[in-house]
């Protein structure tokens, strides 16, 4: 579990092929201060686990639905990505409930700086669309971000000059592949309407809403 709060950039030192995928050492600096092999790590909004620890980095894998759901497909030596250590209980969660389960891949569409803030619309696969919503949060690239507008299935945020500078925005370009998280409650009420609605006519009244848990 994350925050989407990012803690440093890192870069793709080396990949070596692996059975089913590819190993990726990951060059870092402030996360190694605390991690250890087993640790989840997100990696520009992807859930990965430490298989190894070097002075100058971590190694992780990356196999599967990784590879057929995220950006990780097409990674490549040097590219830089963001770096955030799981959550512990005690800490103060500053951005949103990040799971680092991508749920699809995004395309930017327009980027361009706004005074201080820098302007980001971002193309979201259509199926993920019912679950976006004005104010609500998004994970890209591992980044707690705020939907600030919505034009059908694209999302419109403004970022604020710390974010563009610690993380890896500041070197992204119109076109470029995003990974996708929505947030974990929209996925869930989504959940429970549609079982209410299999089962009866909803009737969205004070007693239904307690049922629901609000």
């Amino acid at each position: 579990m994350f925050t989407g709060i990012i803690e440093e950039i890192g870069k793709i030192q080396e990949t070596q092929p692996i059975a089913g995928g590819v190993s990726l050492k990951i060059e870092a600096n402030k996360i190694l201060e605390d991690i250890s092999v087993n640790d989840s790590i997100c990696i520009d909004g992807v859930c990965l686990t430490a298989t190894k620890i070097d002075e100058d980095g971590f190694w992780v894998d990356a196999v599967g639905a990784t590879l057929e759901k995220t950006t990780f497909a097409g990674v490549k030596s040097s590219t830089s990505v963001n770096l955030e250590r799981s959550l512990r209980l005690n800490d103060r969660l500053g951005g949103h409930i990040v799971q680092g389960h991508v749920n699809g891949i995004g395309t930017i569409t327009e980027l361009k700086k706004i005074g201080e803030n820098y302007l980001l619309k971002i193309y979201v696969p259509d199926e993920l669309e019912k679950f976006l919503i004005k104010e609500g949060s998004i994970a890209i690239n591992g980044i707690s971000l705020t939907i600030a507008d919505l034009i059908k299935n694209q999302v419109v945020i403004s970022v604020i000059p710390h974010t563009w500078q610690k993380t890896t925005l500041q070197l992204k370009q119109v076109n470029h592949k995003v990974n996708v998280e929505i947030d974990i409650l929209a996925k869930y009420v989504e959940k429970l309407l549609a079982k209410k609605s299999s089962e009866k006519k909803i009737d969205i009244s004070e007693n239904w809403l307690k049922e629901l848990g609000y």
